[in-house]
């Protein structure tokens, strides 16, 4: 059953071995965001092939696929050619096996080393590869004819390093489609993109039974077996009526995964599952949505959507939303404003429109939020550049899925469950 799955457009599959009726989406779903193939940038003897390790441990862990090695034993600057050890231990980023190479015998192993891991990436659709020495990286890539920045517009980002006297040889090498990334893990995690938090959401999910979905004119209701999850509609449901009944034989992974669809009622159902799955019965955080911790913020706030009371919770706001009224500003506004913010609150309606990695991208360095009773409660968005998570935790999902269906209005949710936050 699992070969006649749908195939994504992004090299992974929709369900597991499970026998479930598979989901075609009426749309291709979203294809991988394109990264600019990186290098990071370090001083000659700096040990940077731990922080490309840890960061490749834990996306692998997040779920995605990752190939390619970091060396072990970096005793000198390859790039000078000087105090290179004679044997060379590489720890393979897919199977965490260690690999010992014979450099004395074999000058040019780690560049085959690196060659079969770019060709296994290549044949594998590996969500990211790192060579963690661009010598190596550079040859393997002109032996297998294979242009970086064609690869990684098809969504396999490749990550390398570099001592900094050499960025001339990466510059030559990529031409303008390179990026250049300080050795920190928040430039790393900048550079992977928040554009990629919507899938990350999804592989978190797991192949859990859907026990309820609801829906009214506006909102959107996913139960699964630990927790209940909202979306917003962003249009009348007459069509998501019709696919309600594959919906619900279909498992809280499967309809996660429609989160990527360029569909309004997909990505809503998609949504509420992610939610449904994080947003836990049992979940423990601070109360509140969160967003009176932006009051007192020094410099200036910025509101981007619209929730309840924003105008005395944050009085000095600046306020964002797709109808501006008087004193408010237009969306199109945030490529201005945003910015230099100290602050920035954004609604969970954000994530569903898509605009959530546009404002973390431009309100990068300032204090940020989402609140709203569709925010998905999880730490995996805190690597994102999300500071504060306030989202809804149902505790009578019986009773929300009736006021769903009724149509009651947002600010009676919390008659349901209540409001936590969490904090990075």
């Amino acid at each position: 059953m699992a070969d006649a799955l749908p195939k994504r457009t992004d090299g992974c599959r929709f369900g597991a071995a499970a026998a479930r009726p598979a989901l075609v989406p009426s749309f291709d779903l979203a294809k991988a965001p394109w990264i600019r193939p990186g290098v990071v940038v370090h001083e000659p003897m700096a040990p940077v092939d731990p922080l490309l390790a840890d960061f490749a441990l834990e996306i692998r862990e997040r779920g995605f696929s990752v190939a390619g090695y970091v060396q072990r034993n970096n005793r000198g600057s390859a790039e000078l050619g000087q105090g290179c050890a004679a044997q060379i231990e590489l720890l393979d980023l897919a199977s965490s096996e260690n690999l010992v190479i014979d450099r004395s015998s074999d000058a040019d192993a780690p560049s085959t080393a690196a060659q079969a891991c770019l060709r296994k990436a290549m044949r594998d659709d590996a969500d990211l590869v790192i060579i963690s020495h661009f010598p190596a990286f550079e040859a393997a890539a002109r032996t297998l004819t294979a242009s970086v920045g064609k690869e990684a517009s098809q969504g396999m980002p490749v990550l390398t390093s570099i001592a900094g006297h050499c960025v001339h040889k990466w510059q030559a090498f990529t031409g303008p489609n390179g990026a250049m990334i300080s050795p920190d893990p928040t430039a790393l995690w900048h550079w992977w993109g928040p554009e990629r938090l919507y899938r990350d959401l999804a592989l978190g999910v797991p192949h859990d039974e859907v026990r309820r979905i609801s829906c009214g004119q506006r909102w959107l209701m996913v139960e699964g077996p630990h927790g209940a999850g909202l979306a917003y509609l962003p249009q009348t449901p007459k069509e998501l009526v019709k696919r309600l009944p594959a919906y619900r034989q279909a498992s809280l992974r499967q309809l996660a995964d429609l989160s990527q669809s360029w569909d309004g009622l997909e990505m809503a159902v998609g949504l509420a599952a992610i939610n449904a799955h994080y947003n836990r019965f049992d979940l423990e955080g601070h109360l509140g949505a969160g967003a009176h911790l932006f009051r007192r913020e020094t410099g200036r706030v910025a509101a981007v959507g619209v929730f309840p009371g924003v105008a005395d919770i944050l009085p000095n706001a600046l306020l964002i939303k797709h109808e501006a009224g008087r004193g408010e500003y237009p969306l199109e506004a945030m490529e201005t404003l945003l910015p230099g913010c100290a602050g920035v609150v954004a609604t969970a309606s954000n994530i569903a429109n898509r605009k959530l990695p546009r404002i973390l991208r431009l309100a990068q360095g300032a204090r940020t939020a989402v609140i709203g009773p569709a925010t998905p409660l999880t730490p995996r968005l805190f690597r994102y550049g999300v500071d504060v998570l306030g989202g809804l935790v149902v505790r009578d999902p019986e009773g929300l899925a009736r006021a769903v269906r009724a149509d009651i209005q947002p600010r009676d949710f919390e008659r349901f469950g209540h409001y936590l936050h969490l904090r990075r």
